[in-house]
């Protein structure tokens, strides 16, 4: 929204300076994204008188002036055609920051002749485009600023203009007016009244105009009276330069009234020639295939059902967005028909989306105006019309009702300082509201029809506080909490996601986050890509279907980093993946991807491939993390992105906790990665919690007595895993064997087996081991193994 300070003091009587009203804008929650102050650019410049002048020795064009400065007589070379004695200037002495030109001046020789600085042009000073010759002024003392000069003589050429940003929730500061009444209320000035406008009728309107069921809740109201005997032309220099102060160019005084009141009261109108328009005017879904070509001249084809203004030609308006060329006013135009709607805000989005189209119009009804305003702008608009262009008026005909708006809300004084913190008194509060329009009955505030935003008592306040200031607000300390200590916010399950996210971090992971959508063909490759799953309105064509797996996103990033040459890579992401669209088909977990190497190239050998194992460690360290049971199963009942050799699953009977291993070489060629890469997936919700909830780990328990290690080697098929070899030797006696770890593997052997050596930790309680105990309990593990593994100790 933009607006000029001037424009501002037609609505708000004020002595507040740019500086104050700008601080205040923003304050008030109406950020200031730009000014614009010509005066800030001019400060340097000031008035001198040429004395003398005469032909350049060297040039024709060019005229040598001595000009009378307040720093004395200093000599000039300028090309303008009006250089002369006698005439008043503008001043740019050496040192001088020229904005039209881009130039900051110093002394130099133009054909050999020193030349002490410029006289200025309107073009140079970014007054205007005028450029033919320098500027001449009727009267001005040498040495006076020229800011000075202008301030008094023609203020309106460093008119500051204002450029503040809207939020969606305040279409009421979308019109100057209603910027001035948030700053009346702060206390910077006092709001103007605005001039009744009683338009008396001369004859009865001859346009009909009427409203279709079918677009009663889309257009619920319309109105307008005929103008005839208007001469169309020029807007007056007045109102053409608060246009194009604001950017609009203007086109001519039909057209550029409609723009005025657009942007001084946020009151949208279009104005049809009445001489073009056959038969009535109604609101009516468009049809099928319908096409109007626009004020922009361009042809669009209307979406069926979108609210159009009709004749009985077709369309003659898109509703709420922009009018038609062919019914628009031109300079031969002398009756017209002068149009004031309110039109529903989502109808009017939908439609500009559909169109693409970006009009104030349609940037303001898509927000909300006010309803009641209507006809009221209507006459004020009129009256324009009439002062500008002459002519009489009709009636004004009317279809629909306004809607109605009116809804009232309990004004609690003492919630600001619940809700806020700011202790405001109650005579403040509703002086603040009456401020901003709000009617006060009791303790009842009635909302205005220019206030769509304002839906409960809470925005109430807001508008307290925010005409307050939020500035004001103090620091406090904090209640002091009961005695005792406080339930925990968090549930078991975000502990455990949190918990799962720090080891991660730690194990030296970096963290993405990735979109939850993405392509079809990557979803299927992870067991996905379900129509069960298809987004009904992807964002791109990449992000069509919900992912089945956290790994796609990963592999995606390992490709992105791979191709800015960053080989070796170590990324982790915890999020939902679904297994389909209902309730309940979605879990969180928790993915690992490895690829490259474990270190960088150094002269000792230390760099080595990744494998499954490093992908293991990290899975197993992430379980334990997060309160996993130790003794955990591993099978190969494996998905199919996964390595079938090369992979497993941790789990605990059926329940599969954890993946580890590395990705299959189809996935890793179909998603552009290059190998290895290892990866693993914990599935944090089937990790079962404890039985026994307690608030404190439970004690420590150290023996003071001396553990004894046992080495064993056994002799297996190769088909036996060594996992299934430990769980056996641990369960020959579960009380006195803390600990059993392989150590070796052999598989090389004549007749085809293989080695496996472990070593078994016993921990005794209550006593030293004798060595009859501790061969019992060596006979037990080998016993254990042989039956479980059919191997035998190895000799």
């Amino acid at each position: 929204m933009k607006f000029t300070l001037s424009w501002l003091k037609e609505h708000l009587d004020t002595t507040a300076t740019l500086d104050d009203i700008t601080e205040a804008l923003t304050d008030l929650g109406l950020e200031v994204e730009e000014v614009s102050d010509p005066a800030s650019k001019l400060a340097a410049f000031t008035l001198a008188r040429v004395t003398h002048a005469e032909q350049h020795p060297d040039a024709d064009r060019l005229r040598v002036c001595r000009v009378l400065t307040d720093e004395g007589e200093k000599q000039i070379v300028c090309g303008a055609p009006n250089a002369r004695e006698g005439i008043t200037v503008v001043l740019a002495k050496p040192g001088d920051y020229v904005p039209g030109i881009d130039v900051t001046l110093g002394i130099g020789k133009i054909r050999g002749v020193e030349s002490h600085g410029m006289m200025a042009s309107e073009r140079e000073l970014e007054l205007s485009d005028e450029h033919d010759g320098i500027i001449e002024l009727p009267s001005g003392e040498i040495g006076q600023k020229f800011v000075d000069w202008l301030s008094a003589n023609a203020p309106e050429k460093i008119d500051p203009m204002i450029y503040i940003k809207i939020t969606p929730n305040r279409p009421d500061a979308l019109g100057v007016r209603g910027i001035a009444r948030d700053l009346a209320a702060r206390g910077l000035g006092r709001m103007k009244p605005l001039r009744d406008a009683k338009i008396e009728p001369a004859f009865p309107c001859p346009v009909n105009i009427s409203i279709q069921p079918e677009v009663a809740d889309k257009a619920p109201f319309f109105s307008g009276r005929t103008v005839r005997g208007v001469k169309n032309g020029p807007s007056p220099e007045w109102l053409q330069k608060r246009l194009t102060a604001i950017g609009l160019r203007p086109i001519s005084m039909l057209v550029d009234i409609t723009n005025f009141f657009t942007y001084d009261l946020n009151r949208p109108l279009h104005v049809f020639d009445a001489a073009k328009v056959k038969g009535g005017l109604t609101l009516r879904p468009a049809r099928e295939g319908e096409e109007i070509l626009a004020l922009d001249d361009k042809t669009y084809r209307l979406p069926a059902g979108a609210v159009v203004i009709c004749d009985e030609n077709g369309p003659e308006s898109i509703a709420g967005v922009m009018g038609g060329a062919a019914s628009g006013s031109d300079s031969d135009t002398t009756e017209v028909f002068i149009e004031a709607a309110y039109f529903d805000p989502i109808s009017t989005a939908a439609t500009g989306r559909a169109l693409k189209i970006n009009s104030d119009a349609r940037y303001r009804f898509e927000r909300g105006i006010d309803p009641e305003f209507t006809l009221q702008g209507l006459e004020l608009a009129t009256q324009m019309v009439m002062e500008l262009c002459g002519g009489e008026p009709s009636e004004v005909v009317t279809a629909g009702a306004v809607p109605d708006t009116s809804r009232a809300y309990r004004l609690d004084p003492s919630r600001t300082s619940s809700l806020v913190g700011l202790e405001i008194p109650e005579e403040t509060q509703r002086a603040t509201l009456e401020a901003l329009g709000f009617r006060l009955e009791g303790d009842m505030a009635h909302v205005p029809s220019w206030r769509p935003d304002v839906l409960g008592e809470a925005d109430l306040v807001e508008e307290i506080a925010r005409i307050a200031s939020l500035s004001g607000l103090e620091n406090k300390p904090l209640p002091r909490l009961d005695a005792g200590v406080p339930k925990p916010i968090l549930t078991p399950l975000q502990i455990r996601e949190n918990a799962a996210r720090r080891q991660a971090a730690a194990l030296g992971y970096n963290e993405c986050v990735t979109y939850s959508f993405i392509d079809q063909a990557s979803a299927a490759l992870f067991g996905g890509g379900q129509d069960a799953v298809r987004i009904d309105n992807p964002i791109s064509s990449e992000m069509t279907h919900l992912r089945p797996d956290l790994l796609p996103g990963l592999l995606a990033a390992a490709a992105r980093n791979q191709a800015r040459g960053f080989a070796d890579l170590a990324l982790f992401e915890m999020g939902p993946v679904f297994s389909g669209g209902e309730p309940g088909e979605q879990a969180i977990q928790l993915s690992g991807l490895l690829v490259g190497a474990n270190a960088p190239r150094d002269p000792f050998g230390s760099r080595r491939k990744l494998d499954l194992y490093d992908a293991k460690a990290d899975a197993e360290a992430v379980l334990a993390a997060i309160g996993a049971p130790a003794k955990a199963q591993i099978n190969r009942k494996l998905d199919g992105w996964w390595h079938p050799g090369r992979a497993g699953n941790i789990a605990l009977g059926p329940k599969v906790l954890a993946t580890f291993g590395d990705i299959h070489p189809r996935i890793l060629r179909d998603m552009d990665v290059k190998g290895p890469a290892v990866g693993f997936t914990i599935r944090i919700a089937e990790i079962p919690f404890p039985k026994t909830k307690t608030a404190t780990r439970s004690a420590l328990e150290n023996s003071e007595l001396q553990a004894v290690e046992r080495d064993f080697a056994f002799v297996v098929d190769p088909q036996v895993e060594a996992l299934t070899l430990v769980n056996a030797a641990q369960g020959a006696d579960k009380a006195l064997i803390e600990q059993v770890t392989v150590f070796d593997q052999f598989t090389s052997l004549e007749d085809g087996r293989k080695s496996i050596a472990i070593t078994a930790r016993l921990q005794p309680r209550d006593k030293t081991l004798t060595d009859a105990e501790i061969e019992a309990v060596s006979q037990k593990i080998i016993e254990k193994v042989q039956r479980a593994t059919g191997g035998v100790l190895r000799s």
